[in-house]
């Protein structure tokens, strides 16, 4: 495949931040679902903010419910349930998630369900430093949380048909890749185990993983080597993910990442442990020198540092990346997004027709991610 013939796809940049700047939603502590708590306290507001997405037109639009949880329902205390969510109440707040997705978005939109890793609902998140509890730090402990997470969205009326892909985001950890490999053979499984997949059998399905600091390393330390071979290898399943990412990971860091993700998926194609080359989704954090806190959850300068980094604009930066990976080949497809604090539209058109001549890059895109 060349660059004429790699289609590049638009992804929206989710919610949370948009929800708190634009449409003045707070969120701490109290909310542990964060964004997907609007699946139970206003679905006005929420359908709204998706309606930003989906009339961009993107391409692909993601589902209210990257940080749903067991655990996060019930935590979450509201007039109707004030000693938190029951597991058994849990599932039509996920139906309300699927179906504003499927209101909002334009005829040829496909939805994601979105799912964090474990990290995102952990007090304070996890997610960038991958520091998981005793119960939840081994493949197996990962596996089952993930298949009881799952198993939340299997009674939802014809999920299967409602979505067109699972997107695991925001994964820190090797060890958690495996766990999300080994679920995600039950999606293509005929075993009793299979339940837990239930409608979403033969979903395509992405992982998309962090990459916080310099130095080309997950959280824990794990290469992208160790990354891809945990992604893609058939040694680990037989159902290979439609796409890999990277996101919410510094624009600045793309660049070397992409090309250590195409040199160690041609070593996996060498081995002769790859079915096809995947597709390729790029959703990087909107940040220029800020870090995130996790405890207050947003963005700041870090001290002594005043204004934010100088240099070429965030589009641009990431018009670059997509325009060199499509310019080599490698990829079924790329799909563009944000992630975290860019949530202002951007006329992205001049930069993309230039360089990537897809008219359908002539648009004015919000990115905002934090789901």
């Amino acid at each position: 495949m060349d660059m004429v013939t790699t289609p590049v796809q638009f992804l929206d940049g989710g919610l949370g931040t948009s929800l708190e700047d634009k449409y003045n939603v707070h969120f701490s502590e109290t909310t542990p679902l964060w964004s997907s708590h609007l699946l139970l306290s206003d679905h006005g507001t929420l359908k709204s903010c998706q309606r930003d997405f989906a009339d961009v037109p993107v391409d692909i639009i993601l589902t209210a419910t990257y940080q749903v949880s067991a655990e996060g329902f019930q935590r979450t205390r509201t007039d109707s349930f004030p000693g938190g969510v029951p597991h058994a109440e849990i599932p039509p707040f996920l139906d309300v998630a699927v179906s504003i997705a499927e209101q909002v978005k334009q005829p040829a939109t496909k939805i994601a369900l979105s799912l964090g890793p474990y990290g995102a609902v952990m007090t304070p998140s996890q997610e960038y430093t991958g520091r998981y509890d005793d119960q939840h730090d081994s493949v197996e402990k990962l596996f089952r949380w993930h298949a009881d997470r799952l198993s939340l969205f299997t009674s939802i009326p014809r999920l299967g048909s409602r979505i067109d892909f699972v997107a695991f985001e925001t994964v820190p950890r090797l060890d958690e890749i495996l766990a999300i490999r080994k679920l995600t053979t039950l999606l293509a499984s005929q075993s009793p185990d299979a339940t837990v997949a239930g409608p979403l059998e033969r979903t395509r399905y992405w992982i998309s993983c962090v990459f916080p600091s310099t130095g080309q390393a997950l959280p824990d330390g794990s290469s992208v080597s160790q990354v891809i071979r945990a992604q893609l290898s058939l040694e680990h399943s037989d159902n290979p993910p439609w796409g890999i990412g990277i996101n919410c990971t510094k624009i600045a860091e793309l660049p070397q990442l992409v090309r250590a993700y195409e040199v160690s998926v041609r070593l996996l194609e060498e081995d002769n442990q790859l079915q096809s080359w995947p597709s390729l989704l790029l959703y990087p954090d909107g940040t220029n020198g800020e870090v995130y806190d996790t405890v207050t959850k947003t963005w700041k300068l870090p001290t002594g540092l005043k204004e934010a980094a100088e240099g070429p604009s965030w589009e641009q930066q990431l018009d670059d990346v997509v325009t060199q990976a499509r310019s080599r080949g490698c990829w079924r497809s790329i799909v563009v997004g944000g992630c975290y604090t860019y949530n202002n539209a951007y006329k992205l058109g001049s930069v993309h027709d230039a360089k990537l001549t897809i008219p359908l890059l002539k648009l004015t895109y919000y990115y905002a991610c934090y789901t």
